[in-house]
C-alpha cells in the first residue's frame, strides 16, 4: 500500500515548516532510512529520511513552500504500483503527481493564516487561490507570470523585496525561500536580510523574524528557569598570543584566539569533570567527551553550532571544524543535529572591542563563558613590581543546579591556568 510522507515535527513547538530542497524526484526508487527531503526550521536545515521503501509517486509540496506539521508532502508507491494507484491508496486520487498546492495546508497569500474550508484542497482550490493572488508583473527574464509560493510572497512583502528583481533557482525558475537571502543586482545588500520597516511619525516597527522569535523564547525560558550565577577572571595571555603568532607564521593553518580558548575550556573540563554535565529531572548527566557550542553571529541573530569532542581534536582539526560550522551557520546550511547536544557554550565578543560581559546560558547547557578582548593592562609580578601585560577578561555564567560556587571557581581557575600556559594545549 502507498505511504504518505507528512511534514515532520523537526523542531519542538513548531506548527509548520518549509521544504528547502527535495533530494529525490518523481519516479526515483528510495530505501527506508534514505534522506529524501531537506526541511527548513527556524534555525537549521534538517534532512528527513524515508520511513518506507518504494517509488516516489508524487511530490505535493515543492521546494520553497511551507506546510503545517502533519500535512502530506509526498507519496511513496509500493513496488509495481502505478502513480495513480498510489495516489488512490493514499486518498489523494484527485491530486496530480507533483501538484504543489493541492494537499498541503494552504495559507492566505496576504495574511499567512491557514485556509481550512472544504474548498481548500484539490486542483480547483489551487487554481482559485492562484486567481485570488495579487497580480504580478512579468520578470526581467521574460516569464509570463512570476512563479513563487505564497510563503515566498509573504516574506518578500515583509522584507520589502521586489520579486520581479529575483532570479528563481527552483524548478522552472520558480522563486524559492533561499532566493530571498541573495541580494538582487543593484539592490542594497541589507535588503535581502532585513525585514521591511513599518514607519510612523514617532517610531519604526521591525517585524520579528522566526530566528529572532526563537532566540527570544529560548533566552526568556533560560533566565526564568535556570538559576544563573557569575564569576569573572583576568587571564594574562602574552604567551598565548605569542604562540598563536608562531603557529600562524610557521604552519599552513590559521589559528584564532577563540580556537585556543576552546581548547582551554576542554582542558578545564577534564580537570574538573563535574562541570561537564547537565541537569535533568532525575539525575545529573555527566559526559565523557567534551562537546562545546560556539556562538556565531548571523543576520538577525545568533546560532550556536556544537563542536563535538573538542578534547580529542588537534588544533588543526578544531580550527577547521569551527570555521566550517561558522561558514554554514552564516549561509543557513546547518543541520538540526549540529545545534543540539553539548554541555557548555563559548561566546566571544573580543573582536568587537568588548572588554567584559555576561552571557545567558543556552539550555540544557550548565554554563557559558563570555570572552572579551585582550588589552594591555598593568599587572603585579611575583616580585611586587608592576608591568604591562596582555590581559583577557572572561566571565563564567553557571547553572547553580549543576555547579556550586566552589566547583565553578575550581573550573575557572583550571581554565585560567590552561590559557596562561598554552603549550599544554598542543599536547
Amino acid at each position: 500500500m502507498a505511504a504518505v510522507v507528512r511534514m515532520p515535527a523537526v523542531a519542538a513547538g513548531a506548527a509548520e515548516a518549509a521544504v528547502q530542497a527535495w533530494l529525490v524526484a518523481v519516479g526515483d526508487s528510495v530505501e527506508p532510512g534514505q534522506p529524501i527531503v531537506e526541511i527548513e526550521t527556524e534555525k537549521a536545515i534538517v534532512e528527513y529520511e524515508a520511513e518506507s521503501g518504494g517509488t516516489i509517486a508524487g511530490i505535493l509540496v515543492e521546494a520553497g513552500a511551507a506546510a503545517a506539521v502533519g500535512a502530506p508532502i509526498a507519496v511513496i508507491a509500493e513496488a509495481g504500483e502505478s502513480v495513480e494507484g498510489a495516489l488512490r491508496d493514499a486518498g489523494l486520487e484527485d491530486t496530480p503527481a507533483g501538484d504543489v498546492e493541492a494537499v498541503a495546508e494552504r495559507r492566505d497569500p496576504e495574511s499567512g493564516s491557514p485556509v481550512t474550508d472544504s474548498a481548500s484542497s484539490g486542483p480547483a482550490a489551487a487554481s482559485a487561490a492562484a486567481d485570488s493572488a495579487p497580480p504580478i508583473a512579468a520578470s526581467p527574464a521574460g516569464r509570463a507570470r512570476l512563479a513563487a509560493s505564497p510563503l515566498v510572497r509573504r516574506l518578500a512583502r515583509e522584507r520589502g523585496i521586489d520579486l520581479t528583481s529575483i532570479a528563481g533557482t527552483g524548478p522552472g525558475g520558480r522563486i524559492v525561500r533561499r532566493d530571498l537571502d541573495v541580494p538582487a543586482a543593484g539592490a542594497p545588500a541589507a535588503a535581502a536580510s532585513e525585514p521591511a520597516a513599518s514607519p510612523t511619525a514617532d517610531f519604526v516597527d521591525i517585524p520579528h523574524t522566526p530566528l529572532r522569535r526563537a532566540i527570544a523564547r529560548r533566552l526568556t525560558e533560560s533566565v526564568s528557569s535556570v538559576p544563573h550565577f557569575f564569576m569573572t577572571a583576568d587571564c594574562v595571555v602574552d604567551e598565548l598570543l605569542e604562540l598563536r603568532t608562531k603557529i600562524n607564521a610557521t604552519t599552513d593553518i590559521t589559528v584564532s584566539v577563540n580556537d585556543l580558548v576552546l581548547k582551554a575550556v576542554a582542558t578545564a573540563m577534564k580537570d574538573v569533570p563535574e562541570a561537564n554535565a547537565i541537569w535533568t529531572e532525575n539525575a545529573m548527566r555527566r559526559f565523557a567527551a567534551v562537546d562545546i557550542a560556539v556562538a556565531v553571529a548571523v543576520p538577525g541573530g545568533v546560532l550556536t553550532p556544537v563542536v563535538r569532542g573538542v578534547d580529542a581534536l588537534s588544533l588543526r582539526e578544531l580550527s577547521a571544524t569551527v570555521r566550517e560550522l561558522a561558514d554554514r551557520a552564516r549561509t543557513g546550511r546547518l543541520k538540526q543535529h549540529e545545534l543540539e547536544g553539548g554541555t557548555f557554550s563559548v561566546s566571544n565578543l573580543g573582536m568587537y572591542g568588548t572588554r567584559q560581559f555576561s552571557a545567558i546560558i543556552n539550555p540544557p547547557h550548565a554554563g557559558i563563558l563570555a570572552v572579551g578582548t585582550a588589552g594591555m593592562r598593568p599587572v603585579a609580578r611575583d616580585d611586587g613590581t608592576l608591568a604591562a601585560a596582555s590581559v583577557l577578561t572572561v566571565t563564567l555564567s553557571a547553572d547553580h543546579r549543576v555547579l556550586d560556587g566552589a566547583s565553578a571557581a575550581q573550573w575557572l581557575d583550571a581554565f585560567r591556568r590552561s590559557i596562561e600556559n598554552p603549550l599544554g594545549l598542543l599536547v
